[in-house]
């Protein structure tokens, strides 16, 4: 069943059902298309019609057709009620990764359980430049190591360039924490042809080796690799990375703020043989890029926190 949503001279979204009780935005407009599920409130397509390019003085625009999609989403993704769905940009929220407060009456989810339930539209609104998209989720008990009340409220710009916002409200009279990502998964040619030069420099946690070490040469971003990289700054508000695929001949702008890690993953061969929601040879077309606050951060009561990320596609 489709429903449309909105149509002007510049855009249509429209609402299909894919499966019961899964729905999609489908988003098209004069400068890209998209894609969004509202199980998860998540992002899963996101394809500009043209990359921004400086050719000149005059930093003029040039048209690049058939540009490949930003995003990866495998071809064997779940679309079911309790499982995250594998690609695009799942939000990981109230917490990151296993909840290190779990017990065995409260056990806790990985990347806790916003990116399992079904979000609602607050509005659609598109122009000549952009689609932007309001989704919000809200409520309160909604597990038993993040009781809060709370509220979500996630805006998609959709454009020459992609924009997305997360903003979490506490709702409860009690301070709370959170940690989460914005889990980006970015479709590439191989990750062997990445490189990723903003974080050599920089410290990281390895997961999968339990050490801390410093980035002191080139990144590489073939897998089995899982990586907290610490953003460098003092205030550890905004940053920007770029990650270049040769093969392509694209670069990937991401900028982000209210994040202080960038998680680096991709699972490798072994663990995607494994993962029954990763397609045959898949782990070799994506790596995931992610702005993250991989530790707790304060929420505070009645107060509302922001982390945002924009994406900028260009031509090398």
């Amino acid at each position: 069943m489709t429903n449309l949503l909105l149509s002007n001279d510049f855009a249509k979204v429209s609402q299909i059902n894919l499966v019961e009780n899964f729905d999609l935005l489908e988003i098209s407009h004069q400068n890209c298309q998209a894609k969004v599920s509202l199980y998860g409130g998540q992002v899963l397509s996101y394809q500009p019609s043209f990359t921004s390019r400086s050719t000149s003085n005059n930093n003029c625009i040039e048209p690049k057709k058939n540009e490949y999609d930003v995003f990866w989403l495998s071809e064997t993704a779940y679309y079911q009620q309790g499982k995250a769905i594998r690609g695009g940009i799942p939000l990981c929220w109230p917490w990151f990764g296993a909840n290190d407060k779990a017990t065995d009456t409260a056990p806790s989810t990985n990347h806790g359980f916003a990116r399992e339930v079904n979000w609602q539209i607050k509005s659609i609104k598109a122009n000549e430049t952009e689609v932007a998209v309001v989704l919000i989720f809200q409520g309160e008990n909604k597990h038993k190591l993040w009781p809060n009340a709370f509220k979500l409220e996630q805006t998609l710009v959709f454009g020459r360039t992609f924009k997305q916002s997360l903003t979490m409200t506490n709702l409860s009279k009690e301070d709370a924490q959170y940690s989460g990502a914005l889990h980006s998964y970015f479709r590439v040619s191989n990750p062997e042809n990445i490189t990723i030069d903003a974080l050599t420099g920089c410290d990281f946690d390895d997961k999968l080796t339990a050490k801390a070490d410093y980035q002191n040469n080139s990144v590489s971003c073939v897998g089995p690799i899982d990586r907290e990289y610490h953003i460098p700054s003092p205030d550890i508000q905004s940053s920007t990375v770029v990650m270049i695929d040769k093969s392509w001949q694209r670069q990937v702008e991401i900028s982000s703020l209210g994040c202080s890690q960038w998680v680096l993953w991709n699972p490798g061969a072994e663990l995607a043989n494994n993962m029954a929601d990763i397609h045959e040879n898949g782990e070799q077309s994506f790596v995931c890029l992610e702005a993250a606050n991989s530790k707790w951060q304060p929420l505070l009561a009645g107060k509302s926190v922001t982390i945002s990320q924009e994406i900028k596609v260009l031509s090398l």
